[in-house]
């Protein structure tokens, strides 16, 4: 396995350290509760944990179409973690809110991910899992880059 990941480009090796973590998390989720949530869903979530931005607004952060982005928001309403409900400002907007259920939801779920992430700091050091943290939060600017 560790000669495999030699050979892999950035792309690769990003792409299946993600798909590893996602799984675990998932799993972590799974374990300990019977609501699926997909990971689009906690994506949505996490655009609007402590905030109540509109339908709209949401749609545009997410890399998922507008009609997507509605099934996935109904289906979060649908488990009882969202309420949609009119703008105070338009009828048109519609904004999106929390529930408390939501909200204990997502906060397990993060409790979960740092539990993952203490995991990988036993495996790999902490310096290591800072500096991972560092490099991918810096800003690459690579959307200009040519397709």
């Amino acid at each position: 396995m560790k000669d495999e990941l030699h050979n892999r480009d950035v792309i690769d090796l990003l792409s299946e350290r993600h798909e590893i973590l996602r799984r675990l998390a998932e799993e972590k989720w799974n374990k300990h509760n019977t609501l699926h949530i997909s990971n689009s869903e906690w994506h949505i979530l996490n655009k609007i944990y402590k905030n109540q931005p509109t339908i709209s607004e949401v749609t545009k952060v997410v890399d998922f179409s507008r009609q997507a982005t509605h099934k996935f928001i109904k289906s979060l309403e649908a488990k009882g973690l969202v309420e949609v409900s009119n703008a105070e400002h338009s009828k048109k907007h519609k904004v999106i809110r929390m529930t408390n259920y939501g909200e204990a939801c997502y906060e397990q779920n993060e409790h979960n991910k740092a539990e993952i992430e203490q995991q990988l700091v036993q495996k790999i050091g902490e310096e290591q899992v800072t500096k991972l943290k560092n490099i991918l939060q810096l800003n690459w600017d690579i959307e200009q880059l040519e397709a």
